[in-house]
């Protein structure tokens, strides 16, 4: 298995989005849209394996230091081949030279983003996130999703 982990282009979108909204379809993450995915094409990696896309993360900045890892995906039969844990390494190795100095997530699997150095905060630490588009999802105000934090280093 070679896979390797690049900025995506447009070219990616479609693919990015069946990744997403598989796991979106089982509601363990929030689906996109291939627009949404389109207007955010420069936050996306993808990883990718004898020309197929096989997983994809994004970097999605918030406020001047503030940004989120969102849309952690990785096709069923990569799982467990760290790719998931390539992506977040690529996309956290982004945010210091964007000057980015605390990326979150919302998850439902926080023991998988401890192991990178996530930890758990409250969700009011992320008013930005919160009244910016948690507001408008079918799960608010009952999320059930935990709020982590990682201050990413140079090089990390």
């Amino acid at each position: 298995m070679t896979v390797w982990i690049r900025k995506a282009t447009v070219r990616d979108a479609e693919e990015i989005r069946k990744l997403i909204n598989a796991y979106a379809s089982e509601n363990r993450m929030l689906p996109r849209s291939l627009s949404e995915i389109y207007e955010n094409i420069r936050d996306y990696h993808v990883a990718e394996d004898g020309g197929e896309v096989v997983g994809s993360c994004a970097l999605h900045i918030f406020w001047n230091d503030l940004a989120e890892l969102r849309s952690l995906a990785v096709r069923a039969d990569h799982l467990g081949k760290r790719v998931g844990m390539d992506l977040i390494g690529k996309v956290l190795s982004e945010a210091p030279a964007l000057g980015i100095k605390k990326v979150f997530i919302l998850t439902a699997i926080p023991g998988y983003f401890e192991k990178v150095g996530f930890r758990t905060v409250e969700k009011s630490e992320l008013p930005q996130k919160i009244w910016a588009e948690c507001i408008r999802c079918p799960k608010f105000p009952d999320c059930d999703e935990v709020a982590m934090i990682v201050e990413p280093k140079e090089g990390s």
